[in-house]
C-alpha cells in the first residue's frame, strides 16, 4: 500500500473540507464507468466525477487526440490560428444549433472562468452593470461567477463586486407553505411574477444580463416548469436584458440533448460551457455568443483575454469529444437508459419513506432524502454524509449537496450497469429508512 494518500493530506489543501479528518482514497486504474483504488475496490462512477466524465475513463479516441495536438503543437499562445482551435470553434457554433448561426465562442479553462467572461461581455456589449440570478444556483467560486452563484459557496467572496442581486428560481417542491399550484402553467406565471419584480426593482435600465442555470445542478436537479424559461427571456426581451443559460454541467448530452435549453422553447444571447466538451480529459471552457454580440465586438474591442484561452490541447480534446458523442451514439443511449433511470427512481420513490422527491431528466437527477415527507424535513449533514459513505463502501461513488444525492453516470453505461448500481442505492434507502 502506499503512501500517497498521506503525502497527499500532507501537501494538498483538498477542495471544499476541513482537512484534518481527511483519507482521500488514492486512484490507480479508471475503465469505463468504472475506477479502482489501491485496494482493488472496484466503483460505479455514479456522479461522472464531478458530472463531467460523459463519455467515461480510458476514452482511446480522446487520448490519441490529446497525444496527438502535444506530439504536433502544444502550445501556442491565443492570438494565432491552430487546426483545433478552429475546429472546435467551428464544431461548437455548430453543436449550439440555430440559434447561434453567425455567433462565436470565446474559450476559457473551465465553467467559473466561462461565466467570468460572459459577465464582461454582457457589460460590455450593454453598458449596464447588474446581474440576475437563482438562489439555489451554482455558477462557480471565482470571485465574479460567486456572486452570481445563489447558496453557501458564494459567503467567503461576500462582500465582493457590487451589481449581483438574487431571485427564487422554480422549486415547487419547496414553495412556501401559503402557496399552492393548481397545474404546472400556475408554477411557471408565479415564478415569472417574482422574477419581473425583482427586475423593477433593481432597474429596468441597469440590468446587462440574468443569468440561470438551464437546469440547476448540484443544487437540485431542478427542471424549469414548462414555458418558464421562455418567460425569462421574453422579460428580457421587454426590458433590454440579456439571457445567459449555464450550461457547463446540463449540456453534452446530460439531460438528452446537445445544449439542454433546445428543449425548453428557448433561444438564449449567450450560454457558458465547460465540462462535457472534453469529458475531464483535459480543462476547456468557453462562452457561445449569438450574431448580433459577435458583431458588436467587430468594431469594439473585447477586453476579454486568457493565456490558456484556446488552448491548443483542451480544443482538440473538444473536437474529439463532439465526434465520440455521435459515434457511440449518445443520444439514443441517453434516452433509453434515462428512461430506465426515470422507472427505477420512481419505483424507490414509491417504496423508501426517506425520499422526499427524486427529480430526473436524461441521465441526471438528484434524490432528496427527507426524514419525514409530510414535513419534508431534510436529512441532517451528517446523516447525508453516513449515506454518501454507505454506497461508497458497497461501490456506489457519488457525492452529495445538502439533503440531494446524485445520481449522474457516465452517458455510455448500460442498461444492465445502471440497474446493478441502482441496487446498491435501493439496498442503502432500505438502511436509511430503518433508522428512521
Amino acid at each position: 500500500m502506499s503512501n500517497y494518500s498521506e503525502i497527499s493530506k500532507t501537501y494538498n489543501l483538498h477542495s471544499w473540507s476541513a482537512q484534518r479528518g481527511l483519507k482521500p482514497a488514492v486512484i490507480t486504474k479508471a475503465e469505463g464507468i468504472y475506477f479502482w483504488d489501491e485496494d482493488g475496490n472496484k466503483y460505479y462512477d455514479m456522479s461522472s466525477q464531478l458530472v463531467n466524465s460523459n463519455l467515461g475513463h480510458g476514452n482511446r479516441a480522446l487520448i490519441d487526440a490529446i497525444k496527438a495536438q502535444v506530439e504536433s503543437l502544444a502550445f501556442i499562445g491565443p492570438g494565432y490560428a491552430v487546426e483545433s482551435r478552429a475546429l472546435a470553434a467551428q464544431k461548437l457554433v455548430e453543436f449550439a444549433g440555430p440559434a447561434f448561426a453567425g455567433g462565436k465562442v470565446f474559450f476559457t479553462n473551465a465553467g467559473a472562468e466561462a461565466n467570468e467572461n460572459a459577465l464582461k461581455i454582457a457589460k460590455q456589449y450593454t453598458g449596464r452593470w447588474k446581474f440576475l440570478s437563482m438562489y439555489r444556483s451554482y455558477h462557480g467560486s471565482s470571485f465574479g461567477a460567486a456572486e452570481l452563484t445563489g447558496e453557501p459557496r458564494r459567503f467567503t467572496c461576500e462582500p465582493g463586486v457590487p451589481g449581483f442581486y438574487h431571485f427564487e428560481g422554480p422549486y415547487p417542491y419547496r414553495a412556501p407553505d401559503q402557496v399552492s399550484f393548481k397545474d404546472e402553467a400556475d408554477i411557471t406565471r408565479y415564478y415569472l411574477d417574482r422574477l419581473e419584480d425583482t427586475i423593477k426593482r433593481e432597474g429596468t435600465d441597469l440590468i446587462a444580463g440574468i443569468f440561470c442555470e438551464t437546469i440547476v445542478g448540484s443544487n437540485g436537479v431542478l427542471i424549469p416548469p414548462k414555458g418558464y424559461l421562455a418567460g425569462v427571456k421574453k422579460l428580457c426581451e421587454k426590458y433590454g436584458i440579456l439571457l445567459v443559460l449555464d450550461e457547463v454541467m446540463a449540456g453534452f448530452y446530460r439531460a438528452g440533448t446537445k445544449f439542454a435549453f433546445h428543449q425548453f422553447d428557448v433561444e438564449p444571447d449567450i450560454v457558458t460551457f465547460a465540462k462535457g466538451s472534453t469529458c475531464g480529459y483535459v480543462p476547456l471552457g468557453g462562452v457561445l455568443v449569438k450574431k448580433a454580440i459577435a458583431d458588436y465586438f467587430e468594431d469594439n474591442k473585447m477586453w476579454n483575454g486568457l493565456t490558456y484561452s484556446a488552448h491548443p490541447v483542451g480544443c482538440a480534446a473538444a473536437v474529439a469529444a463532439v465526434d465520440e458523442y455521435e459515434r457511440l451514439g449518445v443520444p439514443a443511449n441517453v434516452e433509453k437508459v434515462g428512461a430506465v433511470l426515470g422507472r427505477i427512481l420512481g419505483a424507490l420513490t414509491e417504496k423508501h419513506a426517506c425520499i422526499g422527491q427524486a427529480r430526473h431528466i436524461g441521465l441526471f437527477a438528484q434524490v432528496e432524502l427527507v426524514k419525514d415527507r409530510a414535513t419534508k424535513e431534510p436529512l441532517s449533514a451528517a446523516e447525508i454524509a453516513a449515506v454518501i459513505g454507505g454506497l461508497k463502501n458497497k461501490g456506489f461513488a457519488t457525492y452529495a449537496n445538502e439533503n440531494g444525492i446524485m445520481v449522474a453516470p457516465p452517458l455510455i453505461i448500460t442498461e444492465d450497469e445502471l440497474t446493478t448500481a441502482m441496487a446498491i442505492f435501493d439496498d442503502v434507502l432500505g438502511q436509511v429508512d430503518a433508522g428512521l
